[in-house]
């Protein structure tokens, strides 16, 4: 198995990584490393995927139904539905050994922490999540569960999503974003001009936008496209059917 790690300022009890699509045993088109079970993968061959992982892992990871939205999983909603599936699209802790995770295939994963290594969080980000809140959200139940933490002691790192030349939109989306009331950053929307009404959508700048506009100050990103990676990455948009990597963070002692 091969892993990326975020090249971020992290202080020592923060770990953080993301699968990679190699290293596993799941078949074409979902070859190999495939963790996601809800994709068309044969369930052994994910139970197989998951099981690898965890050898690297203090723990096994929190698994998430993830619906494209803005609900962020705390100890406390955990803590109270302990017998029922997490719904939600991001997740924190200051759990030492609980390990969060988002699976993706194009989506924007974003990682957090704070500069005291004392809090977490990571959250997954399509479109949709993006335009709606799902980075707010998660900043927001960061800066409520540690409430000694000011927004720009909280660090960002931006993981392997579909990148700026690939990620092809109408106007739905563009009109979305223009009618959020966020800032719009200038080149988060290029017009094609071949192609009419449609736009190359950047993610990376727009939650660069967002989160700048929450306070904090540190935002570092990989530069990576999932589409163009297809060695390392699956990408839902250039394969269709595709498996699923993980971006993964926890705590240590």
């Amino acid at each position: 198995m091969e892993f990326l790690k975020p090249d971020w300022p992290a202080p020592p009890s923060v770990r953080a990584m993301v699968s990679t699509r190699t290293g596993g045993v799941s078949q074409a088109p979902y070859a190999s490393l495939n963790l996601g079970d809800h994709v068309g993968d044969s369930f052994e061959a994910v139970a197989t995927n998951r099981s690898r992982l965890r050898t690297v892992l203090p723990a096994e990871p929190l698994w998430m139904k993830q619906v494209h939205g803005t609900l962020v999983s705390t100890a406390f909603s955990r803590g109270n539905n302990q017998d029922i599936e997490i719904e939600a699209d991001a997740a924190i802790t200051s759990k030492v050994n609980e390990v969060l995770a988002v699976m993706s295939a194009d989506c924007l994963p974003a990682f957090f922490t704070n500069v005291a290594g004392t809090i977490v969080g990571v959250a997954h980000a399509g479109w949709r999540g993006l335009c709606f809140g799902v980075l707010e959200n998660t900043v927001a139940s960061l800066l409520e569960a540690s409430p000694e933490t000011n927004p720009d002691e909280l660090l960002a790192w931006l993981g392997p999503a579909i990148g700026p030349n690939a990620f092809e939109v109408g106007e739905d989306v563009y009109a979305a974003f223009l009618q959020s009331g966020h800032l719009v950053p200038p080149g988060a929307f290029v017009a094609i001009p071949e192609r009419p009404g449609k736009y190359f959508a950047n993610l990376y700048l727009l939650a660069r936008a967002r989160l700048l506009a929450c306070g904090l100050t540190q935002i570092d990103d990989g530069d990576l496209c999932t589409v163009r990676d297809q060695e390392r990455f699956f990408s839902h948009r250039r394969d269709a059917i595709s498996g699923r990597f993980a971006s993964l963070i926890w705590l240590t002692p």
